[in-house]
């Protein structure tokens, strides 16, 4: 189940408004597959995995072109010639139990006659769940609770956005504590914070920085991206900053200007990046903080906000090493 959570956080926030979820099949005691659900109205993380599980033992390369959930639902049922009657599955959530934009996958489990089911936590939508019953009708030794504490910070986000609305801190400091003057993170690290940009719904950013940086904050590393809309929070009044910063001139999305965080109540997923004085300022409205460390000394000052971070999930992040944490 470990590993399952493990691969889930890789995928923790690019969900939204999904939450992340992570699936491991197991087979005469080998692992299979490790797989995740890696996106909202894609292939949840027991399709992945189930998918990844039959390439592995049959090399029939057909699955391999399927991305469409409904497809491989199908593919699977027509061809798994019941190889999973003696494979064990686990879920770090409950497998989904309705119809939405992809089929149910407690009907994938079931009918691919899985013989044990492993799930850390059961499903806090009250539309998804139910599959626990179901599948113990249907003769699956479905077991509940597998390291279940985890599972409740992943999918503590997804509460929370779901309820009313979740704000998390993104930063990136050197080894010897420098956040400002540049970039300090990898590309890869920049690759997922644009990936992020693109999911949430609001990027809130100090005045300061706008003025300095003069950022775009867009999307422009990966394809396709939604650009958030902007709240500059600014003491100063809106018409001393200049048009010609890049963040003013990026198409669909809005820029707000106010000497308050009162936007925030407005939004379900919001990022704010900034340095010091946001991090002050902002520590009343901060769930999360996500923090990207990278290894390597840089001569500028150094900083040292007053935080006392409780670290529950840390990876790689290219070369950096990738945080999730909150305050305690």
């Amino acid at each position: 189940m470990q590993l399952a959570l493990n691969e889930a956080w890789k995928y923790q926030f690019l969900t939204y408004p999904n939450p992340a979820v992570g699936a491991l099949i197991i087979k005469n005691n080998q692992i299979l597959s490790i797989s995740a659900h890696k996106e909202a109205g894609e292939a949840h993380a027991e399709v992945n995995a189930i998918k990844e599980a039959y390439y592995k033992l049959t090399k029939d390369r057909a699955i391999l072109s399927l991305d469409k959930s409904l497809d491989i639902h199908n593919y699977l049922y027509k061809n798994h010639n019941n190889l999973f009657t003696d494979c064990e599955i686990f879920v770090t959530l409950e497998p989904c139990h309705h119809y939405g934009k992809t089929p149910p996958c407690s009907l994938l489990i079931k009918n691919l006659k899985f013989k044990k089911l492993y799930i850390a936590i059961r499903d806090i939508n009250p539309k998804a769940t139910g599959s626990v019953e179901f599948l113990k009708a249907n003769g699956i030794d479905v077991k509940v609770g597998i390291l279940e504490d985890k599972a409740k910070e992943l999918l503590y986000p997804f509460k929370k956005w779901s309820e009313s609305r979740f704000v998390f801190f993104k930063y990136a400091q050197s080894l010897n504590g420098v956040i400002s003057g540049g970039y300090i993170s990898s590309k890869e690290s920049l690759k997922f914070v644009h990936q992020l940009r693109d999911k949430t719904d609001l990027l809130t950013i100090g005045g300061n920085t706008v003025r300095v940086d003069r950022p775009t904050l867009d999307t422009r590393a990966i394809e396709n991206g939604k650009n958030p809309d902007i709240l500059i929070y600014s003491r100063e009044n809106s018409n001393s900053f200049d048009r010609d910063i890049p963040l003013f001139n990026i198409k669909d999305r809005e820029v707000f200007i106010e000497n308050s965080l009162d936007k925030l109540d407005s939004y379900n997923f919001i990022m704010i990046e900034g340095g010091e004085a946001m991090l002050r300022a902002c520590q009343n409205y901060i769930d999360w903080y996500l923090v990207f460390i990278a290894p390597k000394y840089m001569n500028r000052d150094c900083i040292k906000p007053d935080l006392n971070l409780n670290i529950f999930h840390s990876g790689d992040s290219g070369v950096d090493l990738k945080i999730f944490a909150n305050s305690i």
